[in-house]
């Protein structure tokens, strides 16, 4: 499969274009102790990167009617401390900016409230390369908090946002938008709406996670991807009678 023929790139922000395993589960680590329930071990703990929090809390320990307290404790830790335990990933700015080059529409979609992830992409410089930052409600797994509007939890809810708010007809989406994320969860979202993802090895998957979940490729490196966003197909090579 190729995917140069299309224009819009949707980029997963924890464990694609961000290391924040550090700050996440040094948060969610938190929580664990606060509640006194007892901590996940260090697999486990990794595998809160990427998907929605509450459903992670609710895997691991928290009681469905506990899971709403456990979030409020893990966002009190991390949006004033957590959140910035944070780095780009050594070589995506680079490949952004060839992205971008080369004609390509890229934004954000992740399962990280929208309004951590819009503090995140301009604190740590990635604003320049992106249309759009979308990303789930703060609702999104809060038993009870009122919603403003409609709740998005799930990593289909956000794609779909996001292809709404980027103004991308959900009939061609998948000729159109490529997915680019870490884990099965993003493989998964995309295919709702019909697109293909290319998984990314330096996150935070688990072995094989993403070529099960049916990742269509797998970009070993930031330049990989580029390369494998870029590159045209091939030209069939002529048949001997037209030689």
């Amino acid at each position: 499969m190729t995917f140069s023929d299309r224009p819009l790139v949707l980029l997963d922000l924890d464990g694609t274009l961000m290391d924040s395993a550090p700050g996440i589960i040094s948060s969610v680590v938190h929580a664990f102790e606060t509640h006194g329930v007892p901590v996940p071990s260090p697999d486990d703990l990794r595998r809160f990167v990427g998907p929605p929090i509450g459903s992670s809390f609710a895997r691991h320990g928290f009681a469905p009617e506990a899971v709403a307290d456990a979030i409020r404790t893990y966002r009190a830790d991390f949006v004033p401390r957590g959140m910035w335990l944070n780095s780009v990933f050594a070589g995506v700015p680079e490949a952004l900016a060839e992205l971008r080059a080369a004609g390509r529409r890229l934004a954000v979609a992740t399962s990280k409230p929208e309004v951590y992830a819009r503090r995140l992409t301009e604190r740590f410089g990635l604003d320049p390369f992106l249309d759009g930052v979308f990303g789930a409600t703060l609702e999104e797994a809060v038993a009870g908090a009122p919603a403003s509007g409609p709740v998005r939890s799930s990593k289909a809810d956000v794609i779909g946002y996001a292809l709404a708010e980027l103004g991308v007809d959900p009939a061609t989406a998948g000729a159109t938008t490529v997915m680019v994320g870490d884990r099965s969860h993003d493989v998964e979202g995309a295919a709702a709406h019909g697109i293909a993802t290319i998984g990314v090895a330096w996150g935070y998957a688990d072995e094989g996670e993403l070529e099960a979940a049916g990742a269509a490729a797998l970009a070993t490196t930031p330049e990989a991807l580029a390369t494998l966003l870029t590159t045209p197909p091939a030209s069939p090579s002529p048949s001997p009678s037209a030689r």
